[in-house]
């Protein structure tokens, strides 16, 4: 794609995002459900203290939505017998928490029945999941409503892979009104959390098809993860790598500076230095404090919550997330 077929996509983003700063707001149910986000805030600092790494999947679960017909809460709708939902997609067949979001979505429905969309509670969750262990707050406007259409194959051609290098990461960001920036920032979700052998085994094993490894990685690195054994079986779907090793219950930089060492886990990871703009920033956020880091990664977070958000009349108010109202 050339450059001026980029510019065109980021002003078509910009303009989805402009108009759905029109109409999310913050304090979107101060009227129609004053308690709402103190539940699903109350609910999230009662389980995550004692299921901290169910925060990553939490934040995962909102960029997964956010990346697919927009902040709709799509994610979360099950498959049926004519359709596969966006759950049984490659990119989504390792996400947790879907029975936290049922479980606030239920107290929700006893305080205010049909006011508070799923794609709404997506969102703080992540946010009040975040703060819980320790990272930085955002601010949530509020008022999506939730989508009635789910497709696996959506979500496998909009969820940017762990294998996209930086022109595949660049368009796929663009296509959402996100900039550099903004992929430099949300890819510093990578600090918490952890991945399967299926996203990055292949770096250490057949990189190229011939039982070669990945030259961008770190050789000390990929032999700490061979000598321990990590993926040797293809399809082995148990086994999983911290992406931030030694730090990824933590919300902090540490991933930017493993990156700038080659010891991102994901292609996707060792791309971002590939680019003189994205390794300038990481250099950037990695020599300056922990706030800006903070304050900006919420300005991006702010930024892909108002992704194609359905807002007014479109869509509807799910009564129970994971299945469309009949």
């Amino acid at each position: 794609m050339g450059y001026f077929g980029i510019i065109l996509l980021s002003i078509v983003g910009l303009l989805m995002i402009i108009s759905a700063e029109a109409q999310l707001k913050l304090g979107y149910y101060a009227e129609s459900c004053p308690k709402a986000e103190q539940i699903v805030n109350d609910f999230v600092k009662k389980h995550i203290p004692n299921a901290p790494s169910l925060a990553s999947p939490l934040l995962r679960m909102h960029f997964h939505d956010c990346f697919v017909r927009g902040c709709d809460g799509s994610v979360l709708i099950n498959s049926t017998y004519s359709n596969q939902a966006e759950k049984a997609a490659a990119p989504n067949l390792t996400l947790r928490g879907f029975a936290f979001i049922d479980s606030i979505k239920s107290l929700l429905e006893a305080e205010c029945p049909g006011v508070v969309s799923c794609a709404d509670i997506v969102a703080l969750v992540a946010r009040d999941a975040v703060v819980v262990i320790g990272g930085p707050s955002w601010s949530v406007p509020t008022g999506r409503r939730d989508g009635t259409v789910s497709k696996a194959s959506e979500a496998l051609a909009n969820i940017p892979p762990p294998t996209f290098n930086f022109s595949q990461l660049r368009d796929n960001f663009a296509r959402k009104g996100l900039d550099l920036k903004d992929l430099v920032l949300l890819s510093g979700a990578h600090t918490i959390g952890i991945s399967h052998c299926a996203a990055f085994a292949n770096r250490l094993y057949n990189f190229t098809g011939k039982g070669d490894e990945d030259p961008s990685l770190d050789s000390e690195y990929a032999a700490n993860l061979k000598a321990r054994k990590i993926c040797i079986k293809p399809n082995d779907n148990t086994t999983f790598v911290e992406m931030d090793p030694g730090s990824f219950r933590t919300f902090d930089l540490s991933y930017y500076k493993l990156v700038l060492k080659r010891r991102g886990l994901f292609q996707s990871d060792a791309a971002l230095t590939t680019n003189s703009t994205t390794k300038a920033y990481i250099t950037q956020l990695v020599n300056g404090p922990m706030e800006i880091f903070f304050t900006e990664f919420g300005n991006s977070m702010v930024k892909m919550g108002q992704t194609g958000v359905l807002t007014g009349s479109a869509g509807e108010i799910r009564k129970k997330c994971a299945v469309v109202n009949s």
